[in-house]
């Protein structure tokens, strides 16, 4: 019959098990999280160099390397609509030396239009949103309108859809079907590989509209190559001055490029806490929001718990759409 004793210390590694299981912070983990960091961090970006992503993680990981006394590298693994990278940093040890930054829309749309090898919502764990760049509704220079009502005005005169220019299966595609349902008009959806391509079509007049990043098109608006007829943050964003916002017109349409610093579940809520204070005033530097701003971006401060819910609710949101309107990855 077991003593008391050993029953005590059966308990007692039933509970320690249990613990790590769960993650909880036991006194081993709370002391890794008390010296965090003691080695150099990675930030994988699981897009191309250049773009969003890369530069903001490239600005924070530098500021965050200051900060916290250790290196911080940059790694891009692109692939996948950004599902390669996603997926390495899903599986790997959940320490916070190994962080991913990405648009956080190829996290909600993604297990709704592929099989994924990872669950982004069980699999990552937020730790901060660190910034936020909204979409223009952009058109081809010589159509005659200044805004989405006229839009759709001319779309059912024209009695044939306008087309449209977007990577498949991407934000800037259910956004644009979603805007074109809500003010009944039709859009003829023409796929690209990426939305550069899209936005040089526009520019040369082969295509009607397309939606992208500030950053990829406020360049070309300010040419005068394509028109931007709407903006697509909650209020009047100021890299675009005069440009409507689409909420003004469609309550509670906002989407855009947020830009989610992440880490593998079961990371220390210790060490998220610290990343997740330690960047929150990093993007709060007057110029760090200058160099945002620069980026046609601003300064996000949604909690790693307000992140969770805002890609709960993002993931149904967009799922339904993909699901109403049988959208098939490229």
């Amino acid at each position: 019959m077991p003593t008391h004793k050993n029953l005590s210390t059966r308990r007692a590694a039933i509970a320690i098990t249990t613990a790590l299981l769960a993650g909880t912070a036991l006194p081993a983990l709370a002391q890794d999280a008390a010296s965090y960091p003691n080695k150099m961090i990675r930030i994988i970006v699981p897009n191309p160099p250049g773009g969003t992503s890369d530069v903001l993680a490239r600005l924070i990981g530098k500021e965050l390397g200051e900060t916290l006394k250790q290196p911080v590298v940059v790694e891009n693994k692109a692939g996948g609509n950004g599902h390669i990278g996603a997926s390495f940093v899903a599986k790997s040890a959940p320490d916070g030396y190994t962080l991913l930054l990405m648009d956080m829309s190829n996290a909600t749309i993604g297990p709704s239009v592929a099989q994924l090898n990872y669950n982004p919502l069980k699999e990552l764990t937020p730790v901060l949103m660190p910034a936020y760049s909204p979409h223009l509704l952009v058109v081809r220079h010589d159509l005659p309108v200044k805004n989405i009502d006229e839009l759709a005005a001319w779309a059912k005169k024209n009695g044939k859809p306008l087309s449209f220019g977007t990577p498949l299966a991407s934000i800037s595609q259910l956004a644009g079907i979603l805007l074109a349902q809500n003010k009944g008009f039709e859009f003829n959806v023409i796929g690209y590989k990426g939305g550069a391509q899209a936005l040089a079509d526009l520019a040369g007049a082969q295509i009607d509209s397309a939606m992208a990043s500030v950053l990829a098109t406020n360049p070309l608006v300010q040419s005068g190559k394509i028109k931007a007829i709407a903006v697509t943050s909650a209020k009047p964003f100021a890299a675009t001055p005069g440009v409507p916002t689409v909420a003004s017109q469609i309550p509670d349409f906002v989407t855009g490029s947020w830009q989610g610093l992440m880490a593998p579940a079961g990371t220390p809520p210790a060490v998220l806490d610290k990343l997740q204070a330690t960047v929150r005033e990093i993007v709060a530097r007057p110029d760090v929001a200058r160099r945002l701003a620069e980026l046609g971006s601003e300064p996000s401060d949604m909690s790693r718990q307000q992140m969770a819910e805002w890609m709960q609710a993002e993931t149904v949101r967009w799922g339904k759409v993909v699901r109403d309107n049988n959208i098939k990855p490229e």
